[in-house]
């Protein structure tokens, strides 16, 4: 019996390349994008977040059986914190009614390893506090005339996504329903959203100092499609609140062997 797959982003990158799989396994797509998709919405806003849940839940005839988020933006811009961020958090919770009707409903997101570099603390706070106007008042902050500076925006609102998922996952709206919520956090993924940066060595060279990837380099979408696809499957059963970092080692790069100690007891041997 084909399951049912809400994922947003459908029309190009990460996005188009999960659908096409699911496609080709059999499953039931009902993609959502701004253009050429089964449900064409603005996820930067509320609103079209709302509708666009609500057209998909009925588009679905009321059972959605996973949700795979990947819809995201990576410029220097506010606009990147509502659309990373409550553009995933905000559409995934609207369909909550819908997958809790299924028999075994599964959601996942898109982060990204960029949750791992500098952000903003201040930013990161106000999006897990549901403020998304004073969240897009200090991106605005960070926006101007060095785009280095604007950045910021992309990994705040990765980091933000990552312990999102973390916190609500083990919570009874998510685990208490039986719906296993993780996030994949891709490292440098040769998509339209990077391909102007990866043309040019100066760009590519950039990236790589910043995401070292030592296992294969840049991947292509299906690398990380296939685990959305694995983690929204009827075979995941426990696993909940993780953010797998399918960086190619990049996480394993920048944080080395050890991130356990943090919690291990004074003397411990």
């Amino acid at each position: 019996m084909p399951r049912t797959y809400v994922v947003t982003g459908s029309a190009s990158g990460i996005g188009a390349a999960t659908a096409a799989l699911l496609r080709e396994r059999g499953e039931r797509v009902i993609g959502v994008d701004l253009r050429g998709a089964d449900v064409e919405a603005d996820l930067s806003t509320k609103e079209g977040r709302i509708a666009a849940a609500a057209a998909a839940s009925d588009l679905a005839g009321g059972v959605v059986d996973a949700v795979i988020a990947c819809a995201g933006i990576s410029a220097p811009v506010p606009k990147t914190i509502s659309v990373n961020f409550f553009g995933v958090t905000e559409f995934v919770e609207a369909l909550l009614p819908a997958l809790r009707a299924s028999d075994a409903p599964r959601a996942a997101v898109v982060s990204s390893m960029a949750s791992l570099q500098p952000n903003s603390a201040e930013m990161v706070e106000a999006a897990l506090a549901g403020d998304e106007a004073r969240a897009l008042e200090i991106a605005q902050g960070f926006v101007g005339d060095d785009p280095m500076t604007g950045y910021i925006v992309y990994p705040s609102s990765k980091r933000a996504l990552a312990r999102w998922v973390r916190r609500e996952s083990i919570t009874e709206a998510w685990a208490g329903a039986g719906i296993p919520l993780n996030a994949v956090a891709p490292g440098t993924v040769v998509t339209p959203m990077t391909a102007e940066l990866l043309a040019t060595p100066e760009g590519a060279a950039m990236v790589d100092s910043q995401v070292p990837m030592p296992l294969n380099h840049h991947q292509p979408p299906e690398s990380i499609a296939n685990l959305l696809i694995w983690l929204t499957s009827v075979e995941n059963t426990h696993m909940a609140g993780q953010v797998i970092y399918d960086d190619g080692g990049a996480d394993a790069t920048l944080r080395g062997d050890d991130i356990w100690s943090w919690n291990d007891a004074p003397g411990a041997a």
